[in-house]
This record gives C-alpha cells, sequence and structure tokens, in this order.
C-alpha cells in the first residue's frame, strides 16, 4: 500500500509571495509530490477541519473562540505574525484535523504524513511564531481521550524549541515531548520540554547526525510507544533564512532515514508532519519538505 499522505487545498491560505512566511510551499509540495509519483489518488487522504471540541482539549476556551470567529486580539495576531482572518482560521483548522487524521491513518498502517501541521510554537492560551493551533498536542490529546493511544513520543526536530507543545502537554505523563532545536534560536523564552537538546549555530550533517543517533535509542527504551509524531522541519537546512543550522539535503534525508527506520524496525506507528521551513526560493523549500514523504514512503 502507498504512503497515506494527507492534504488539503485549505492549508494555502493565500499569502502575498512576498510574506515572511511561505504560504505557497504547500502546493509547491503537493506538485513535487505528485512530480515523484507519490500522490496517487489512493495515497491520499482529505481532512475535515477540527472541531472545537478537539481544539479545546490543547488551548483554553476562550482562545478557540477568538480563532474561530477571526477576533484575535491584536497582540496576540502580532506574536502570531499573521492576522487571524476566515481563511487563516480554516487553515489551523484543517491542518489539526490532517494530524489528527494522519495519526489515524499510522495507527493504521504503520506510517503516514500529514502534508502540513508542526505548528509547535501554539501555546495553550494562544498562537505564536507563525503557529495558530498546534495540531500534535491536538492529535495527541485526540487520542489520548479516545483511548486509541495510552503512550505518546514527540520527536520535534524543527531548528526552533517546541515550546507550544512542551506547555500543553507539561501536565499530561502519558505524552513525552523531545525537542532538538538550535540553542541561540527562537524562541527566546523556552519551555522545557521532558527532553530538549540544544545545538550551537553552525552545526552540520556529521554532528547533527551523531547527536540524534545517540538519542533515538534512549527514546525507544523508554516506552513502548503507540505512535510518534515526528516533526520534521526542515529550517535546520545551511540555505534556510531562519536556521542557523548547517544540514544539506542529503543530511536531511539520513535524518529522516534515521527517525522513521528507528521506530518503524521496532513496529512503532509514526506520524510525520512537515514543520518550519522558510527560504525565499520556495520550489527548493517545498523540495526540502518532500524528503519526508519519500522517506517515509520508502519505509511504509
Amino acid at each position: 500500500m502507498p504512503l497515506q499522505i494527507v492534504h488539503h487545498p485549505g492549508y494555502d491560505a493565500g499569502f502575498a509571495v512576498n510574506h515572511r512566511f511561505p504560504m505557497s510551499k504547500y502546493p509547491l509540495l503537493m506538485q513535487a509530490l505528485e512530480a515523484r509519483g507519490l500522490a496517487s489518488r489512493d495515497a491520499l487522504a482529505m481532512p475535515e477541519p477540527a472541531p472545537a471540541s478537539w481544539l479545546k482539549l490543547a488551548h483554553t476556551a476562550d482562545y478557540v473562540d477568538q480563532v474561530l470567529a477571526c477576533q484575535v486580539p491584536e497582540r496576540i495576531e502580532r506574536e502570531i505574525g499573521f492576522p487571524v482572518g476566515p481563511r487563516v482560521s480554516l487553515r489551523a483548522q484543517l491542518a489539526a484535523g490532517g494530524t489528527v487524521l494522519a495519526a489515524r491513518l499510522a495507527l493504521r498502517h504503520g506510517i503516514a504524513c500529514n502534508a502540513a501541521g508542526g505548528s509547535h510554537h501554539a501555546r495553550r492560551a494562544q498562537g505564536a511564531g507563525f503557529c495558530t493551533f498546534n495540531d500534535v498536542a491536538v492529535a495527541s490529546l485526540v487520542l489520548l481521550a479516545e483511548g486509541a493511544a495510552r503512550n505518546i513520543l514527540i520527536v520535534d526536530l524543527d531548528v526552533h524549541q517546541g515550546d507550544g507543545t512542551a506547555d500543553i502537554l507539561k501536565d499530561e505523563p502519558r505524552a513525552f515531548t523531545f525537542s532538538m532545536h538550535g540553542e541561540r534560536n527562537y524562541p527566546v523564552r523556552k519551555i522545557a520540554s521532558d527532553l530538549d537538546v540544544a545545538l550551537p549555530d553552525g552545526t552540520g550533517d556529521a554532528a547533527y547526525l551523531d547527536r540524534l543517533g545517540g538519542i533515538l535509542p534512549d527514546l525507544s527504551a523508554r516506552a513502548r510507544w503507540d505512535i510518534v509524531f515526528y516533526n520534521a522541519g526542515v529550517d535546520v537546512h545551511a540555505e534556510d533564512r531562519l536556521g542557523r543550522l548547517s544540514l544539506s539535503d542529503d543530511g536531511l534525508r539520513a535524518r529522516d532515514t534515521m527517525v522513521i527506520r528507528h521506530f518503524r524496525r521496532l513496529g512503532m506507528p509514526v506520524c510525520g508532519v512537515i514543520g518550519g521551513g522558510y527560504s525565499t526560493d520556495v520550489p527548493a523549500l517545498a523540495a526540502r519538505h518532500a524528503i519526508l514523504f519519500e522517506v517515509a514512503s520508502g519505509l511504509a
């Protein structure tokens, strides 16, 4: 069976091409997956928007209601990085619903990926850092509430620390949060994950992979994880304008292979989300995001 990929056209909220957040990477990613033969009809699944009841498992009711009504205070919109109008609100609901759907497909098939997601700066009471709702936290709490999972691991390899995920899940003993990120990067005030590894600026392929390879066995030994959420942010790339690390395309591929192969060999389902990536060359950025799907497809 082909790799199950969750996608919705509404992942693209239609920002201007010169916006700091490269929204056009979502349709370009799908074009890249189609060119690689990964986006066949039997491989694609389309999510519904996450209902308010799911979103309120992870976020305060007041904040969820503000986003759904497109009445987010300007102070919070500034922290998010863009206004929360109807298309942004719908996009956030769809991305969260998409990660829930991808998680359910991963539980069924062993691996699945959402062609969005990884909005790990959204905290319990508000969004921040280009993140409106925290899709991985929402999906984790939905699975736990439904009894579909009892032990959840989040492996966050975006270049930015997963402060929002740590905030939302800090009092949830059934979910373990791990973030490996750039030490001197956003956010300035980090919220402690269950395990944080901070890397110096300029860390390249060899040092990165050596550090990660030493951590994965410890993570898998902590519990029999019912599902692993993998944030495969590509902003660790040397050409990312917000990254400050120095991975190559080959390094990204080796990283994704290391993570997915490790957990799949142990029979643990993996749900991939694309995380961050910020490049003015958006087609090249989309190609970097496509590496996750190429690797996942080869290990499906």
